[in-house]
């Protein structure tokens, strides 16, 4: 087994996770967890988190089938998810994913999460390097929802989500929120975030006393589910994916509006 001190990381070296991706497997974060449960081999022999490979001479298995040096075509999915639906690529209870609602060329993933209950846009694609570059903390891609919430909210609590509070053991980024519209029982939010934590605008508004309704995310780095139903589906156009690429070089300026 090959690891990662034993050689410098050359041309045709990089991290096997890294290798795992551009062969559009998942993301990442999802290889290295493919990685540290023992389902990759390299040489043989279980490979491990941080191993440097050579993708043109290691012997390099996923799942028990061997990985081929050359990258697949890439295909980038815009969804509207329905409510109900799951946002990961498979669920050992049987229930719905979005992968059940798409028919794509090759394997895909979906980027980033959306909760079972709440709507909108997700991406899906087995782009390994972009997914990385607008799911990773640091590069804080811009993502836009419509938040349904019953009654009102106070200017304090209005405040408290725009400067950010603790939830768990980190403070959340500073947020954009304004009143899209309200009434005596009911109050729908615009809400800007730069981070794509655990189920954070339901915890975030929990914490203010308010229980979501409804939760649809209307727009991700840039991208927007426009006049796609419930259930629907799109190829990215080349002109969108070259401006998510563009986007996805480096963190968005700003807190957008």
């Amino acid at each position: 087994m090959v690891k990662s001190n034993d050689r410098p990381q050359k041309d045709s070296s990089l991290r096997l996770h890294v290798v795992l991706a551009r062969n559009g497997l998942g993301s990442r974060r999802a290889m290295e967890d493919a990685i540290a449960s023992g389902r990759v081999l390299v040489n043989g022999e279980p490979g491990h988190v941080g191993q440097i490979v050579d993708a043109r001479s290691d012997r390099i298995e996923f799942d028990g089938r061997l990985l081929q040096d050359r990258a697949p075509a890439l295909e980038y999915i815009l969804l509207n998810k329905p409510r109900g639906v799951l946002t990961t690529a498979a669920d050992d209870r049987g229930r719905k994913t979005v992968l059940d609602l798409v028919d794509p060329k090759v394997r895909v993933f979906p980027v980033g999460r959306l909760d079972r209950l709440s709507e909108g846009l997700v991406l899906l694609t087995n782009d390994g390097e972009l997914a990385n570059r607008l799911t990773h903390p640091r590069f804080g891609h811009r993502r836009r929802y419509l938040v349904t919430v019953d009654g009102q909210l106070a200017g304090g609590d209005l405040l408290r989500l725009r400067k950010g509070m603790v939830i768990g053991d980190r403070r959340t980024r500073p947020a954009e929120v304004r009143v899209r519209s309200q009434n005596g029982d009911r109050t729908v939010l615009a809400m800007t975030l730069r981070e794509g934590r655990n189920r954070q605008i339901r915890r975030m508004l929990a914490a203010c006393g308010k229980r979501v309704r409804r939760l649809v995310r209307t727009e991700f780095a840039g991208l927007r589910i426009d006049s796609l139903r419930p259930g629907q589906q799109r190829d990215l156009t080349r002109a969108e994916i070259a401006e998510l690429k563009r986007v996805a070089g480096g963190a968005d300026q700003g807190t957008g509006t």
